[in-house]
């Protein structure tokens, strides 16, 4: 039983929208232990990986039978999976029941990234993705778990939603997983539940309100918005779907449910029709408290769709020409459809497909990353990064070498390993498969290249 109690005012708003018999159900299920997910990385294959229950409303993800201690899974920190809270995962079955087209999606509250590496998954090699934090730290946070995805459609920005104000009508999709009250999260984080208080629910209300204010224009015609929170009331979920339409013109869409997953829909009376969104409550479903809506936008809306740029000039990027790029591409082994950018000695590669929209996205956004960092030239030899080796790219030019799981811990805990012939130069070491960084081996000793920002503590 949890010690932190549950705020009186919070049972009488839950009796309000629940009833006292049913939350009596609600309550007994916020005292139980919540059951550990995760989400496979669909462009990564984990060997003998023991499937676990399904989560019904996501292709990749599973309940686990207990909560193991992922930091001293090497294939975690190879990007093989996310642990991800199940109930969010439903955004996985809105993006495929809709056939949403894979073009440009924008997360805008995007740390840690549970949710932008399932949009990179479902976008794949066809679609890009904008994730964006807007407090610094967490945008670092981001970065490192965006590259140990390794898709290289993702760009990481670290903005307010106001300086997105230029990019109006650009996005296929965009998704907005609100910061809230985090009612959802009371079995989780009990700390949770010292912070709540009805104030801070109006707190949160009026930042809502703000991020979709300035974020309602960013949808194309006939493109999608996502609006979600962790949260249980109304102010902050059903309120928000009325503040929204009130403000901006969007059609409703309904999301096929089987009625097995005892998801509650709920349906919204707003000046503009019938709205839905859909509530996931711990007593009736396997994951936490979760609400989320999709909203169509008008085929009248704008839509922009950025040109060529002549002169492209940009205050520390450096743009690579056609032929270099091809010729890069041809040098690594890669498949000739990258182009390039140069960000002080290192270089980074996008699918070119893309390019305007990097070109665009660059004049107004505050980069973190982008695509895949290759890694710097030193002459006509390649100083490889620690993104490269964790990306899908293929890294053909290299030899590999298989550690074992201490191995893999000890490179992880950034130690040097000791190795029986091992060819000179670089090296890529992986884990059952699964690449997880570089080695160089000079000859008399081996050199450990794994980030040391990202290295675990002994444990």
């Amino acid at each position: 039983m949890n010690s932190f109690k549950l705020p009186k005012a919070f049972q009488n708003q839950m009796k309000g929208l629940l009833g006292e018999v049913v939350y009596e159900e609600f309550e007994k299920a916020i005292e139980k232990e919540a059951r550990t997910s995760i989400r496979l990385n669909p462009w990564k294959e984990i060997p003998n990986f023991e499937k676990t229950e399904p989560i019904p409303w996501s292709e990749n993800g599973y309940f686990l039978e207990s909560r193991p201690s992922f930091t001293l899974d090497p294939s975690f920190h190879a990007g093989g999976y996310y642990v991800q809270e199940a109930s969010s995962m439903f955004i996985e079955h809105i993006l495929k029941s809709l056939k949403v087209i894979k073009g440009l999606f924008l997360d805008l509250a995007a740390a840690p990234g549970g949710k932008s590496t399932l949009l990179s998954s479902y976008l794949g090699e066809e679609g890009f993705l904008v994730a964006n934090e807007v407090i610094q730290n967490r945008a670092q946070i981001l970065r490192e778990n965006i590259i140990k995805w390794g898709l290289g459609n993702v760009l990481v920005s670290n903005n307010d939603p106001e300086h997105f104000a230029h990019l109006e009508g650009m996005f296929e999709l965009v998704l907005i997983d609100a910061p809230c009250s985090g009612e959802g999260m009371f079995r989780k984080d009990p700390q949770a539940r010292v912070e709540w208080s009805p104030d801070h629910v109006q707190l949160c209300a009026s930042r809502q309100k703000r991020i979709l204010d300035r974020s309602g224009a960013l949808v194309k015609a006939g493109g999608y918005l996502i609006y979600s929170t962790c949260t249980f009331n109304e102010l902050e979920n059903e309120e928000m779907i009325r503040f929204l339409t009130e403000e901006f013109s969007y059609e409703p869409v309904r999301v096929p449910l089987d009625p097995n997953w005892k998801i509650i829909e709920s349906k919204v009376e707003t000046e503009s029709g019938e709205f839905f969104g859909y509530r996931f409550f711990p007593h009736l479903v396997e994951g936490e408290g979760f609400f989320i809506t999709v909203l169509k936008r008008p085929q009248d809306a704008l839509s922009l769709e950025p040109k060529k740029v002549k002169d492209f000039k940009h205050h520390y990027l450096k743009e690579i020409g056609p032929k270099e790029c091809e010729q890069i591409d041809l040098e690594l082994g890669f498949s000739g459809n990258g182009t390039y950018f140069q960000l002080n000695e290192s270089y980074f590669r996008i699918n070119q497909d893309w390019k305007n929209h990097v070109d665009k996205l660059s004049q107004h956004l505050s980069l973190k990353y982008f695509g895949v960092e290759i890694g710097k030239k030193q002459g006509i030899d390649w100083i490889p990064s620690p993104a490269w080796a964790l990306s899908i790219l293929p890294k053909n030019k290299f030899e590999t070498i298989e550690l074992s799981k201490n191995q893999a811990l000890d490179f992880l805990r950034k130690s040097d390993i000791q190795f029986i012939d091992l060819p000179k130069g670089w090296v890529l070491v992986c884990y059952q498969s699964l690449p997880l960084g570089w080695i160089k081996n000079l000859g008399n000793r081996t050199n450990n290249y794994y980030p040391k920002e990202w290295r675990i503590r002994n444990l």
